[in-house]
C-alpha cells in the first residue's frame, strides 16, 4: 500500500500509542515539592482527572476513576505501592493499574518523568509501569 492511501497501517513508534494512536505528549503537572513521598492527590488536565502519586520518589500517574463505582482514586488511602479507592477499598498498584482484589479490573497508567522539579505526565495511556527517574 502507498504511504498516502488513508487505509495503509502504520507501523508503531515511540512517538505513537496502540492504543489511541497519536502523538505521545507530555503535559507539566505538578512541582515535585508539593508531593511528597507516601502522598497522591487528584489533577485534572485538559479536562481530565487523573491520580498522581510519589512512591518513593518516583511518580505514578494513573486514571482517577475506580472502575468499581467512580471512586476518586486520588483521594485513596495510599500504602506500600497500593492506593485503596475511598469508596469501597478496592486496592490497585500506582505503578501497573492492577487491582489485587479484582484482577481483570485495571485503572489506566500513564508515563510519567521529572524535569527541572516538575513532574510531567504523557497523556496517551501506556500499558505497563510507567514511572521515569529524573533525566
Amino acid at each position: 500500500m502507498a504511504d498516502s492511501d488513508p487505509n495503509s497501517i502504520r507501523p508503531l513508534t515511540s512517538e505513537t500509542n496502540a492504543v489511541e494512536s497519536r502523538p505521545a505528549e507530555f503535559v507539566d503537572a505538578a512541582d515535585t515539592a508539593s508531593l511528597a513521598p507516601g502522598q497522591g492527590r487528584t489533577l485534572e488536565l485538559r479536562g481530565r482527572r487523573y491520580a498522581l502519586f510519589n512512591l518513593d520518589g518516583q511518580f505514578y500517574a494513573i486514571d482517577d476513576s475506580c472502575p468499581h463505582r467512580g471512586g476518586p482514586l486520588g483521594g485513596g488511602y495510599f500504602e506500600g505501592c497500593e492506593v485503596y479507592c475511598p469508596l469501597h477499598g478496592w486496592p490497585f498498584d500506582v505503578r501497573t493499574g492492577q487491582c489485587r482484589t479484582v484482577p481483570a479490573r485495571t485503572v489506566r497508567t500513564y508515563p510519567t518523568r521529572v524535569e527541572n522539579g516538575k513532574v510531567w505526565i504523557q497523556l496517551v495511556a501506556s500499558p505497563g509501569p510507567t514511572s521515569v527517574g529524573d533525566s
